[in-house]
């Protein structure tokens, strides 16, 4: 793709100004950056110039450019866009370009509704143990054209890529992941059916030499799977599936992989551990190789993160989890009596099956709701008969205090379902409030407080 015409930029937040670097790179000299909110311009060379355009009009830049990269959180389908392209302008995006510019056959590409951070790294993991050069990009890590400033031709590329990444792109890498798929970003996408159309485009363009890999206990993923041309390979917790979940333990024919030697907690960490398997195995990596680099894999923060055992009570951040799947995966994995932290800001989720799981939890103790769901997911719980104390309180400090009561031999779990925003910055600050309540119990039960 030539940039010697004017090129927008729609977005500008680490992707979009990862886009403008990228641009630089290749030559462009007239850009225009659009964004809702205030836009700072790093430093430039004086070669390029850059305008902005910003606040409520902000799409009024398009009638400037020939070219318009969108950064991933855009929705692609607005009238505007559509009168972009209709007038001869062309639409791509960070993903679009990057599979221009790599071999397809250097790609393994992972999508689902969870899972995607801890198997992308899991596979990054797996491949350094083997010896492989690998780096990792998209959704996860660093932005995709951030990658190409110094492309290693040898080395496989490792992309999260979401719904937002996928909905535009009309190539498929040659290992593509596809883990559980359920419903999410509604606020975004208009439908399901347009949010896992979205995800289909990760294997719809495979090829007959291409590899796909799915989860085959998940309906939506099968028929995801289906669309895919390449060889496919499935896991799932059913005899018949390439890699097998028996329990806590994964098989592949005569191999065999304990959870219990493995560093990584939560039971629902081997479905993320059989598709880091499968991708690996189609580079060629072998099974013993795989799982004794599984064996010392370590949970990524804020995943289901062991924070340790502080009078008698174990403590579980998993403020990643933003959505109810995720938070389904974590109380199943519960050992102990526990109590349980829930609530964020409003998605529009539905937590129906959520809480059917949770009122069938015998080691559950109470729950402690927090934010702008609180009393929708209260209600929600009462009508699915859970029947533990549940109390909203105004902050995740009360909540944490009243968790903490469960006493030695319990555990408290943070797994909030929702997003963060209206009481933290991001899932990250949500988490890392946590680990000091945390840090501060510590403190308190030691003696040592400052």
């Amino acid at each position: 793709m030539e940039f010697d015409s004017c090129v927008g930029i729609l977005g500008f937040g680490v992707e979009g100004q990862s886009t403008l670097r990228f641009l630089v790179r290749e030559g462009a000299t007239k850009i225009v950056v659009m964004d809702k909110n205030p836009v700072t311009l790093p430093e430039l060379p004086a070669s390029v110039s850059v305008k902005v355009v910003s606040g409520e009009n902000y799409l009024d830049g398009l009638s400037e450019c020939k070219i318009v990269v969108r950064s991933a959180g855009i929705y692609p389908m607005s009238p505007e866009l559509f009168k972009f392209q209709r007038e001869g302008g062309e639409l791509t995006s960070q993903a679009e370009i990057f599979f221009e510019a790599v071999e397809e056959s250097s790609i393994i590409g992972v999508t689902g509704t969870l899972g995607k951070g801890s198997t992308v790294s899991m596979i990054r993991h797996i491949l350094n143990h083997a010896g492989e050069p690998c780096v990792i990009g998209g959704n996860f890590g660093v932005p995709m054209l951030d990658l190409l400033a110094d492309a290693d031709q040898d080395r496989i590329n490792i992309l999260e890529l979401s719904s937002f990444q996928l909905m535009t792109l009309s190539t498929s890498p040659h290992v593509g992941v596809v883990l559980k798929v359920s419903s999410e970003h509604l606020d975004w996408h208009k439908t399901v059916e347009e949010y896992r159309d979205a995800k289909a485009n990760l294997v719809r363009y495979q090829k007959r030499g291409d590899v796909c890999v799915f989860f085959q206990d998940a309906e939506p993923t099968k028929n995801i799977a289906n669309q895919s041309q390449g060889q496919k390979f499935a896991f799932g917790h059913y005899k018949g599936a390439t890699v097998w979940i028996d329990g806590e333990t994964l098989r592949l024919g005569n191999a065999e992989l304990r959870l219990s030697d493995c560093k990584t907690r939560g039971v629902y960490q081997l479905e993320n551990m059989a598709a880091a398997t499968l991708a690996t195995l189609a580079e060629g990596v072998d099974i013993n190789t795989i799982f004794e680099a599984l064996k010392t894999y370590e949970t990524l923060p804020l995943r289901m993160e062991f924070r340790g055992e502080i009078a008698g009570i174990e403590f579980y951040n998993d403020s990643y989890a933003t959505r109810p799947d995720a938070t389904m995966a974590a109380v199943k994995s519960m050992k102990r009596p526990f109590s349980l932290i829930l609530g964020g800001s409003e998605k529009n989720a539905d937590f129906a099956e959520m809480f059917g799981v949770i009122a069938g939890l015998e080691n559950l103790k109470s729950i402690a709701f927090i934010g702008a769901t609180a009393e929708r997911m209260k209600v929600a719980a009462e009508e699915a008969k859970v029947n533990v104390p549940m109390e909203i309180f105004p902050g995740l400090e009360a909540a944490f205090d009243r968790c903490t009561e469960i006493g030695n031999g319990g555990a408290v779990l943070m797994s909030p379902a929702c997003a963060s925003f209206g009481l933290f910055k991001n899932y990250k600050v949500r988490g890392e409030v946590f680990n000091k309540l945390v840090e501060e119990f510590r403190a308190m039960q030691t003696g040592h407080v400052n």
